[in-house]
C-alpha cells in the first residue's frame, strides 16, 4: 500500500502533463484521493465517497473544536500520552530483565543437569561393554537385541531422575535409524518435531553439548509447550555415535514472566489514570480562573463595567483576580471621566454654535450696512469694511462647520441616498473651484468621465467632499495641474483628486484628517479655511460605508481617494482607483516624478501641457486596477456611539495606508486619527 501511493504521486503527474489517458494502476488511484483531499478535508471523487468523508469528518469536527478552545483538556490528554509513554517504557525494561533473569537461571540449571545426564549416559555405555564383551554384536556387525534394549532403558532412566522436569530423546546420527536404533522418547514426546534441524546438525558436526530454543510437539492431545532443548553426541556399548537430547519445558518462567506483565499492566493503567486526573485538578485550578478573568474582560469590553472577578485566598491566582478588579475599577473611572468630559465638550460645542447664531446676526446685518456704504470712507476705513466682511464671512462658515462636527459627535447625522451620477456633482465642484484655480494659475482637468459613474450617495456630501479635496490641491498645487479621475468597477465607484504640488511627508498621510492639523502651520490659508474640511468630510465618507485615503511624497505630490459603494449598506471590498498612482516615485522612478504615465498620453492628442500633463481631450477613460480589488472583504469600521468615541477608528483596504515610503501602519487603512 505504501509503496504503491508513493509511486502514485509521479505517474498522475504525468497524465496530467500530456500522457494518454488509459487504465491506471490502483495505487494511481490511491495516490490522487490522498492527493487531492483526503489529507485536506475534501475529497475528489465520487459523491459516495465525498458522503462517506463526510461522515466521518462530521462527528470529528466537534473534538478538534474543543481540543483547540480548552487548554485544560490539552494539558490532561499530554500528560496522559507522556505518563503512558513512559509508563511502556519501564515496562519493557523491567520485563525484559525479569525475563532475562528467569532464563539464565534456567540455563544454568538446564545445563548443569544435561551435563550430569550426558555422563550418566556416557558411564552405562562403559560399564555395558565391560560386562557384555565381544558378544554385543553379531557376525554381520548389525546391533544385537541387548543394545536396542539397553538405549529404551537409558531413556526410561534418564526422564525418571527428573520427575516431568524433563523429558530425554535420542536420536540416530545423519538421521538413519537402520539396526532398530531409531528415535526414542520419554513422556510421549514427538521426536523429530520437537528437536530443530539446525541443532541436530550442530550436534553431528561437534562433539560439545549444544542448545536451542524450540517447542517441544507430544504425540498425544496435549498442547505443546516452549522449552530449551540440550543435546550432544555420545557412543552406545557399540561405539556407534547417537544424539542425546534433554528438553526442559519453559512453562514455568512463562506464567511467571506473564503474571509479571499483568501486575505491570494494571499498576501501569492505575498510575495513569492517577496522573491523569492529579493533572486535571491541578489544572483546573489554574484554568477557573483564567475563564473567569477572560469571562470578565469580554464582559468589560461589552460596555459592563462594573464586573469583577470573584477573589478567594492570597496565592497567585487571589493577587491577579486583585490586580485585575484594581485595572478594571480605575479602566471605569478613567471611561467615565473621558465619557463625562467628551460630554461635556460636544454639549459646549454645541452651546457655543447655537448661542453664537443670533450676535453673529446680528453682527452681519451691521457689517452688511458698512460694508455698502464703503464708497463714502476714506480707504482705510473702505478696507477694514471690507476685511470686517471676510472675516464675519470666515466665521460663519467655522461656525456651519463646527455645528456639523458637533452632529457627527453626537450620532445624529443622517444619509439622504439617493442614485446621482458622480460626474454632474464633479462638474459643478469643478466649476465652483474655477475662481481660485485662475488666481493660483493651475488647471483642472477630469479624466474618466466618459461614461456614467452612478452610486446610492447623499449628493449634499459628497459635493461637499470633493469640494474640500479639490480646493485643497488647487490651494497646495504650486500653480501645477489638479487632475480628478473618476472610475466604477464590480461594486464601488472611486473619485480621486491628484495634485503635484509640495506632497506629504512620511505619515502625514495618516495625520491629515485629524482636526485643525497643517502640514506647515507657517503656510498661510488663502481661502480661509477653517482646518475641519477633511474631518467632516472623512465623517461624511464613513456616513456612507466608504473610503476616504490620502497618500502623497514630498515634492511629489498627493493624491485623496473617496471611494463608495454603489448601492447603500453594500460592503467595501476594494476601489477601482488605486491610492498610489502609477506617476509616482516608486512606479515610475525619481526622473520620471511628477509626468503622467504613458498610457494617459494618448496618440494624435494635444501637446502636454505644464510639467508633462496631457490636455484633457483625447484621454482615455481609466479602467479598473486588478491589484486595487483585492476582494479582502475589508469594509469601514461603523461609526461607534458617543460614549464609546474613545477608541480608535481604522478603515480602508489594504493599500490605504502607503505612502512615499511605504512605512505606514497597514492597519489604519490612510485615515489616520481623528483630531479629538
Amino acid at each position: 500500500m505504501t509503496g504503491d501511493s508513493a509511486a502514485s504521486a509521479p505517474g498522475t503527474s504525468g497524465a496530467r502533463a500530456g500522457r494518454p489517458v488509459g487504465r491506471k494502476p490502483a495505487g494511481s488511484r490511491w495516490g490522487r484521493l490522498l492527493e487531492g483531499g483526503l489529507l485536506h478535508g475534501g475529497v475528489q471523487g465520487s459523491p459516495v465517497l465525498r458522503l462517506f468523508m463526510r461522515w466521518v469528518r462530521r462527528p470529528l469536527l466537534p473534538v478538534m473544536r474543543l481540543w483547540r478552545r480548552n487548554i485544560q483538556l490539552k494539558v490532561v490528554v499530554t500528560t496522559l500520552l507522556m505518563s503512558l509513554g513512559v509508563v511502556l517504557l519501564l515496562g519493557f525494561v523491567v520485563i525484559g530483565q525479569v525475563r532475562n533473569g528467569l532464563l539464565d537461571a534456567k540455563v544454568k540449571a538446564s545445563q548443569s543437569q544435561a551435563t550430569g545426564g550426558f555422563a550418566v549416559a556416557k558411564q552405562k555405555a562403559e560399564e555395558s561393554v565391560s560386562v557384555t564383551g565381544e558378544d554385543a554384536t553379531s557376525v554381520d556387525g548389525q546391533p544385537a537385541q541387548n543394545v536396542i534394549q539397553w538405549m529404551s532403558d537409558l531413556v526410561k532412566s534418564l526422564s525418571s531422575g527428573g520427575q516431568g522436569a524433563f523429558d530425554v530423546v535420542t536420536l540416530p546420527v545423519g538421521g538413519e535409524s537402520g539396526g532398530g536404533r531409531g528415535p526414542r522418547a520419554s513422556g510421549l514426546v514427538d521426536p523429530s518435531s520437537s528437536v530443530p534441524e539446525e541443532l541436530r546438525e550442530r550436534v553431528d558436526s561437534s562433539s560439545v553439548a549444544a542448545q536451542s530454543y524450540t517447542r517441544i510437539v507430544y504425540n498425544s492431545a496435549q498442547d505443546s509447550q516452549p522449552a530449551l532443548v540440550i543435546g550432544k553426541r555420545v557412543n552406545d556399548p557399540n561405539g556407534a555415535p547417537y544424539q542425546l537430547y534433554y528438553l526442559f519445558p519453559l512453562t514455568q518462567e512463562e506464567k511467571s514472566l506473564s503474571l509479571v506483565k499483568g501486575t505491570l499492566a494494571t499498576a501501569g493503567l492505575f498510575v495513569v489514570v492517577l496522573l491523569g486526573a492529579i493533572a486535571w485538578l491541578v489544572v483546573r485550578q489554574v484554568v477557573t480562573p483564567v475563564r473567569m478573568a477572560a469571562s470578565i474582560a469580554e464582559r468589560l469590553s461589552a460596555g459592563k463595567l462594573q464586573e469583577r472577578m470573584k477573589v478567594t485566598g492570597e496565592d497567585d491566582i487571589a493577587r491577579l483576580g486583585e490586580a485585575f478588579n484594581k485595572m478594571a475599577q480605575n479602566l471605569q473611572l478613567k471611561i467615565n471621566q473621558l465619557e463625562d468630559l467628551s460630554r461635556m465638550q460636544r454639549r459646549f460645542v454645541s452651546d457655543v454654535s447655537h448661542e453664537l447664531r443670533t450676535p453673529l446676526t446680528t453682527v452681519r446685518m451691521a457689517a452688511d450696512v458698512i460694508h455698502d456704504a464703503r464708497a463714502d470712507f476714506d480707504p482705510v476705513t473702505a478696507r477694514s469694511a471690507e476685511l470686517l466682511a471676510d472675516q464675519i464671512d470666515r466665521f460663519e462658515t467655522l461656525l456651519a462647520d463646527l455645528l456639523e462636527i458637533s452632529r457627527f459627535d453626537a450620532g445624529a447625522a443622517a444619509l439622504e441616498a439617493e442614485p446621482i451620477d458622480l460626474r454632474e456633482v464633479v462638474r459643478r465642484v469643478v466649476s465652483g473651484a474655477e475662481p481660485l484655480a485662475e488666481r493660483k494659475e493651475t488647471r483642472i482637468r477630469v479624466v474618466g468621465d466618459q461614461q456614467p459613474v452612478v452610486a446610492e450617495a447623499d449628493g449634499r456630501r459628497v459635493e461637499r467632499v470633493l469640494r474640500n479635496l479639490v480646493v485643497n490641491a488647487v490651494e497646495h498645487g504650486d500653480g501645477k495641474d489638479v487632475v480628478v479621475k473618476l472610475a466604477a468597477a464590480g461594486g464601488a465607484v472611486a473619485v480621486a483628486v491628484r495634485d503635484y504640488g509640495v506632497g506629504l511627508k512620511p505619515g502625514e498621510a495618516t495625520r491629515v484628517f485629524s482636526r485643525f492639523w497643517r502640514a506647515d502651520p507657517a503656510r498661510a490659508r488663502t481661502t480661509g479655511g477653517t482646518g475641519l474640511g477633511l474631518s467632516i468630510a472623512l465623517e461624511d465618507a464613513r456616513l456612507h460605508g466608504g473610503w476616504l485615503q490620502a497618500w502623497g511624497e514630498p515634492g511629489g505630490g498627493s493624491q485623496f481617494r473617496l471611494t463608495l459603494p454603489r448601492t447603500a449598506d453594500e460592503p467595501l471590498r476594494g476601489s477601482p482607483i488605486p491610492l498610489e498612482p502609477s506617476d509616482s516615485r516608486r512606479n515610475r522612478g525619481p526622473a520620471d516624478a511628477g509626468r503622467p504615465p504613458a498610457a494617459d498620453r494618448t496618440a494624435g492628442g494635444p501637446a502636454p501641457s505644464r510639467d508633462g500633463i496631457p490636455a484633457r481631450p483625447g484621454a482615455a477613460a481609466p479602467t479598473a486596477d486588478p491589484t486595487a480589488l483585492p476582494g479582502s472583504g475589508a469594509r469601514v469600521v461603523p461609526r461607534q456611539l458617543p460614549d464609546a468615541r474613545n477608541q480608535e477608528d481604522r478603515v480602508g483596504p489594504p493599500e490605504a495606508s502607503r505612502t512615499a515610503t511605504g512605512s505606514q501602519d497597514a492597519n489604519r487603512q490612510g485615515e489616520g486619527t481623528r483630531g479629538r
